[in-house]
């Protein structure tokens, strides 16, 4: 008798329906916007390192002392590297 109405009882359902394949399809679409948003970092973080080359590079040309060149390198290290960490934290929100 136990055994009956142990497997005559339905589960209990959440409310949420869940078709074959659709929680494959969510995470291919999660995949999808995660390498279009990873992808979009990247291209954002190779132009910014091209122009602060070429902000470095222009300053570097001007410059009229040593400190004023050295200053160059240091505002070229610095927007490389604010690249760097805005392209790391768009990809972390993902």
């Amino acid at each position: 008798m136990d055994e009956i109405r142990a497997s005559s009882t339905p589960p209990q359902d959440d409310g949420a329906v869940a078709f074959p394949g659709q929680k494959q399809e969510a995470s291919v679409m999660d995949r999808v916007k995660k390498g279009c948003t990873s992808f979009y970092a990247s291209s954002q973080e190779t132009l910014r390192y091209v122009k602060a080359f070429f902000v470095g590079w222009g300053k570097k040309m001007t410059a009229k002392s040593e400190k004023e060149a050295a200053e160059a390198d240091l505002k070229t290290a610095k927007m490389q590297v604010q690249a760097t960490e805005d392209a790391e934290n768009t990809k972390k929100r993902t």
